[in-house]
């Protein structure tokens, strides 16, 4: 890992107005139950998510870019020389950082790029190996992922975000794919939550099944954490 680290400076935002929906202590109410909590925080999250979504989504295309670029600049001083190392990426999905470009200089470098394959629901994912040409096929959510490429076990997980908090938690599209895969790893992957400063909130109210992630990136710099 590289020496060089640029501190974030995001502000954290959250609607002050469905706090009181997570936490019964805030008006004072007798304490929900384990059920009642994890119910209120799966409905606090979806609206959550909805709201950053668009959030991103109102970004432009031309200010997108130009995160992009930041973000794979950052991801290059983090990791340091790629060669021999197994990176997984991701493809872009409704307004995500674009790093499709910097995944090629990866391969270019030594380095041996993947992406990730939603094999199914509540299970954990796959690894492929995927260069730029490859073939790909429409997975969960029409999102591309490799028809085929041998399954690898990554060194590094880049993971998209919509929103992330002060701990590390990343907060996700709701489906726990990459919690669940990163747990079931053989051995533990570097997992770096990459997407905008804009997307910071107080806290996700992380469950036991959430992972921090070892940093965040956006085009602000980065924050690393212990996981």
């Amino acid at each position: 890992m590289s020496d060089t680290t640029v501190v974030e400076s995001a502000g954290f935002a959250s609607p002050a107005c469905s706090m009181h929906e997570v936490d019964p202590h805030y008006t004072g109410l007798t304490p929900y139950s384990e059920a009642e909590e994890a119910r209120n925080i799966a409905r606090w999250r979806k609206a959550e998510r909805e709201r950053l979504i668009s959030k991103r989504l109102a970004v432009t295309a031309e200010t997108r870019a130009h995160y992009s670029a930041s973000i794979a600049a950052t991801l290059h001083r983090l990791i340091g020389r790629p060669r021999g190392r197994i990176v997984s990426v991701y493809w872009p999905f409704r307004g995500e950082p674009d790093l499709r470009t910097w995944l090629e200089q990866i391969g270019g470098r030594g380095g041996i790029t993947a992406l990730p394959v939603v094999v199914a629901k509540h299970t954990p994912m796959v690894f492929r190996a995927w260069n730029h040409g490859d073939p790909l096929e429409r997975g969960i959510w029409g999102i591309p992922a490799p028809s085929k490429g041998e399954a690898v076990v990554p060194d590094i997980v880049i993971a998209p975000l919509v929103g992330y908090d002060k701990q590390g938690y990343r907060l996700g599209y709701g489906g726990g794919f990459f919690d669940r895969t990163l747990a079931s790893l053989p051995k533990p992957a570097f997992a770096i939550g990459v997407g905008y400063a804009r997307s910071a909130i107080p806290t996700i109210y992380p469950r036991k099944h959430d992972i921090p992630m070892n940093a965040i990136v956006t085009e602000q710099g980065i924050q690393e954490f212990e996981r």
